[in-house]
């Protein structure tokens, strides 16, 4: 049986539908008020799923089947129902996948299950969660199935399903009714499946290279860790002001101070910023922390880190997002940010020209009034100039290097240059994928970069950070040397699983409140 040869079902009012459903729903009830069963029983346990029956039995032919006899107990969704007469046709959804989706064909007699056991399942609805019980057998068109000894309603669904050819039109919909999109949308199951693959495998990694990972605090009294603008809340109990957590970077090398050496976190942040393909106010990084590690040792890792992932959630390196080819196999190129203008646009010795590379920026779009190009230092007008020029065309994986130590107050400083600092962020697909750098661990250096934090923040800049006085408190103890990265765990979802936007790969995206 294919869904193709099926015709669209006559468009009919949903209300009318619900209200149907409901009714049927109520005779249920009553069935379960005079004894004879539950409404919604819970003692069914399938045995088997979809994708394991065919890849066991698909093979084998009509006769080999009958001879094998084999039963099998299965449980799903309802997708498709065709109701002939004596015998009928349905077809169940798992949660497994393989070629079919996860769906298999159900045959059903009514000398088979009974008279009065078939005639209630003609009145089920697309949608119902059924079980089943039986023999697999192929049809005469060769469809592998389940010949059905015994069949139970498990759970009453009161809402129609969207039309089966057409599914889910409407995007925000789908991001709204996720559970919706799932049920009908296999590709969707599969893009979070590869998720949850790839999460698992960036733990395992982790793990296996003498990482311990940790849990640390959400609400923090100061925001840290980031250049971002934080959530505001009240603690009642402790009548203080708190900061959903931007970034979990300070507590994480506080541990470093105490005496680990690796630590590891998969978290949630949390930034009170704009909504766009690649920003959701809720998100999911990795940060990691070593002990005598520097930049340099971060790369080596961050490469290998990720080419594991993407091995163990899609089975390859060799990607393709938009229509174009992703190389992870080849080795990660790595420029600094000089070298990236040079490489990717005209500049050339302008480079290093104040006066070219503001005017250039201007042209971009930018305004005295609101950049305040004329009081940037250079290296503050090349870092505008690569954000809005060369990003995007970083699209194989590339490291940009050295970022100027005035918008890097975490990061350690380079010894023969201090104007810029031991710091890497990681581009695919001219994007933001990662950022990591050599921690300062000076304690002093550390405070005076906080102060210029302060002082930027009581001039306007509301991502500018805090002071923190208790984390510099921990580096006055001593933080050994030490390397440390973030990742964006949605962004690499979205590469691993050629999806255009953030909400895409987040199971619930932030939307605004449904009226």
């Amino acid at each position: 049986m294919s869904e193709n040869t099926l015709p669209p079902a006559p468009v009919q009012d949903e209300n009318q539908l619900i209200l149907e459903r409901r009714e049927k729903l109520k005779a249920i009830r009553q069935q379960q008020a005079e004894g004879k069963g539950v409404a919604f029983p819970n003692d069914f346990k399938p045995s088997d799923h979809a994708a394991s029956l065919f890849e066991r039995f698909n093979g084998q032919s009509t006769e080999e089947l009958a001879t094998l006899g084999a039963t099998a107990k299965v449980a799903g969704r309802m997708m498709l129902k065709r109701v002939m007469g004596k015998a009928s046709f349905c077809t169940l959804q798992d949660a497994s996948f393989g070629d079919t989706g996860g769906r298999i064909q159900i045959y059903v007699k009514g000398e088979d299950v009974g008279a009065e056991l078939y005639a209630s399942f003609k009145h089920w609805d697309l949608g119902d969660i059924v079980a089943a019980e039986g023999t697999v057998f192929k049809t005469k068109t060769g469809e592998l199935s389940l010949h059905a000894t015994s069949i139970r309603l498990l759970t009453k669904s009161l809402r129609p399903m969207p039309d089966k050819f057409h599914g889910m039109a409407d995007q925000e919909t789908k991001y709204r009714q996720r559970y919706v999109d799932l049920m009908t949308d296999v590709q969707a199951r599969q893009r979070f499946m590869a998720r949850s693959k790839a999460v698992s495998a960036l733990r395992e990694f982790m793990v296996a290279h003498d990482f311990l990972e940790v849990e640390t605090p959400m609400l923090h009294p100061i925001p840290g860790g980031a250049n971002a603008k934080p959530f505001k809340t009240h603690h009642n109990a402790l009548d203080q002001e708190m900061f959903l957590r931007i970034a979990p970077e300070l507590y994480l090398k506080r541990l470093i101070v105490g005496g680990f050496e690796r630590v590891f976190e998969i978290n949630r942040s949390y930034r009170n910023e704009g909504i766009s393909v690649r920003h959701n106010p809720e998100f999911t990084m990795m940060e990691f922390y070593a002990a005598y590690w520097n930049y340099q040792d971060l790369m080596d890792y961050t490469e290998a880190l990720i080419r594991d992932a993407a091995m163990k959630a899609v089975g390859t390196l060799q990607l393709t997002y938009g229509g174009k080819p992703v190389d992870l196999e080849a080795p990660f190129e790595r420029l600094t940010i000089v070298e990236a203008i040079v490489k990717y646009t005209e500049a050339g010795e302008n480079v290093t020209n104040r006066e070219w590379l503001t005017n250039a920026l201007q042209k971009l779009g930018m305004k005295e009034e609101k950049n305040k190009l004329s009081t940037r230092t250079l290296a503050s007008l090349q870092v505008l100039y690569f954000e809005e020029v060369v990003e995007e065309k970083l699209w194989n994986p590339t490291f940009i290097m050295e970022h100027p130590t005035e918008i890097s107050p975490l990061a350690r400083a380079n010894d023969d240059r201090p104007e810029v600092t031991e710091r890497f962020e990681l581009y695919i697909t001219g994007r933001e994928f990662g950022n990591g750098f050599s921690e300062l661990n000076d304690a002093e250096d550390q405070a005076a970069r906080f102060h210029a934090q302060v002082a930027a923040k009581d001039s306007g800049d509301d991502e500018a950070m805090h002071f923190d006085h208790d984390f510099v408190r921990a580096l006055e103890y001593g933080m050994p040397p030490t390397g440390g990265c973030g990742i964006g765990i949605d962004r690499l979802m979205m590469l691993l699983t050629d999806s255009a936007g953030i909400r895409d790969v987040i199971l619930f995206p932030a939307l605004r409140r449904e009226v």
